[in-house]
């Protein structure tokens, strides 16, 4: 093996060894180089651990791999806001439920907003106006309509308890008992992963595993750094932290998956790419909400009183819920057409630039302002089109129920 081959793994090594000094660097070190730092650290382990699981898969049971792998993956989301819940239940009364919410909410929305419509679109402009999804895909598409309309009952009853955490969890086991009977299907790897692939097996698990360890050392290494620099560097820029924590984490420990899968849409391989963000949405609508309320409790050393969320967070809930709902709808046929893919992308946008232009909106209609006034219209706007679709093509929606068989 070359070191050519290899200098994508050096290069992503690398990246996370200031992160791994910073726990050296004296305290008064400005947050935003504490930030840069730490991210830097997680997006270089994320992508260790990206090829790693690729590679996993060829020497696990179907069973582990599936449950496993999928958990491993987003490792990277998890730590950032379990550390937030996990701080949430030392501080009932600070804002870390606020921040545990909004990485939740802000990593689900990107995955569908700017995810699947980015693979649509760099597909089309290549080869076909439509991805299609293969039609065992359709499982999880039935498990993500699920596990959306029980979210959509977390805002109306207004609390996010630990038997919500069970249920949702609990969906996400009934949709792996379901995937982890069907037969292990080969995948040809590509990239990094390829390289790793090529090693003699005993070798490759030995790797494989060493990377799985260091991963997950920078990732829980880094994510309280990451964390509360991003809280700081807001306050120290006067931008609202809730926001930074939103999007920008997000984005750092969502962008290997987001590059592997533009890389196989470019490729012609859309099919493979959407897919894997559904199952990716499916796994944080699931394990990641479930978690929350479950870390809190362990915290805060008791099952009640549950998580402390304010109608800001129960919006932002509604919002990704309604988000998710839609694009459910937009999927029944198993394929997300070039003006759907638009208009996901477009409704995203619309909302995610809404603070530039509220007030301005509300001022011209002559309506007081109110922060949330969007936040509740656009995520009518995403029930009633998920609800116009969901009618208009209810024997597709009926179709849904064969993603029950294995």
């Amino acid at each position: 093996m070359t070191i050519r081959a290899l200098r994508p793994y050096i290069l992503a090594v690398l990246m996370t060894i200031p992160g791994l000094a910073l726990h050296l660097a004296p305290s008064d070190i400005s947050p935003l180089l504490v930030t840069a730092l730490a991210g830097m650290a997680i997006l270089g382990a994320s992508f260790l651990l990206t090829w790693a699981c690729e590679v996993a898969q060829m020497d696990m049971p179907q069973a582990v791999a599936v449950a496993v792998v999928a958990f491993i993956a987003v490792l990277p989301e998890y730590a950032v806001d379990m550390y937030f819940t996990w701080m949430a239940g030392q501080q009932p009364d600070s804002p870390y439920s606020h921040y545990a919410i909004a990485n939740m909410t802000g990593a689900n929305r990107l995955l569908i907003g700017v995810g699947w419509s980015a693979i649509v679109l760099i597909f089309a402009g290549r080869f076909h106006s439509a991805v299609t999804l293969n039609s065992d895909k359709r499982t999880d598409v039935l498990f993500l309509a699920i596990a959306t309309i029980y979210a959509l009952f977390i805002p109306l009853k207004g609390s996010l308890t630990w038997v919500d955490g069970l249920v949702l969890l609990g969906i996400y086991v009934w949709y792996i008992l379901i995937i982890m009977r069907r037969p292990v299907e080969e995948e040809e790897l590509e990239g990094p992963a390829a390289t790793l692939a090529k090693l003699a097996k005993k070798i490759r698990l030995r790797s494989v595993g060493a990377i799985f360890v260091f991963s997950a050392l920078v990732i829980l290494g880094n994510a309280e750094s990451f964390s509360e620099g991003l809280v700081a560097s807001g306050k120290m820029l006067n931008i609202n932290e809730f926001l930074l924590v939103q999007w920008i984490a997000p984005l750092a420990s969502e962008a290997p998956e987001f590059i592997v899968a533009l890389m196989f849409a470019s490729r012609g391989n859309a099919g493979l790419a959407l897919g894997c963000l559904l199952s990716s949405k499916l796994n944080q609508w699931t394990l990641l909400v479930g978690m929350i309320p479950g870390v809190y409790a362990v915290s805060s050393g008791g099952l009640t009183p549950p998580i402390n969320l304010d109608t800001h967070q129960f919006q932002e809930i509604l919002l990704t819920a309604g988000q998710s709902l839609f694009a459910v709808a937009l999927l029944l046929d198993l394929r997300l057409h070039v003006r759907e893919a638009i208009w996901l992308l477009l409704l995203f946008s619309l909302q995610l630039l809404s603070p530039l232009y509220d007030v301005q909106l509300e001022t011209m209609l002559g309506l007081p302002h109110d922060p949330l006034r969007l936040h509740l219209f656009y995520a009518k706007v995403y029930l009633v089109l998920a609800v116009v679709l969901l009618i208009k093509n209810w024997r597709q929606a009926w179709e849904l129920r064969k993603g029950f068989k294995v």
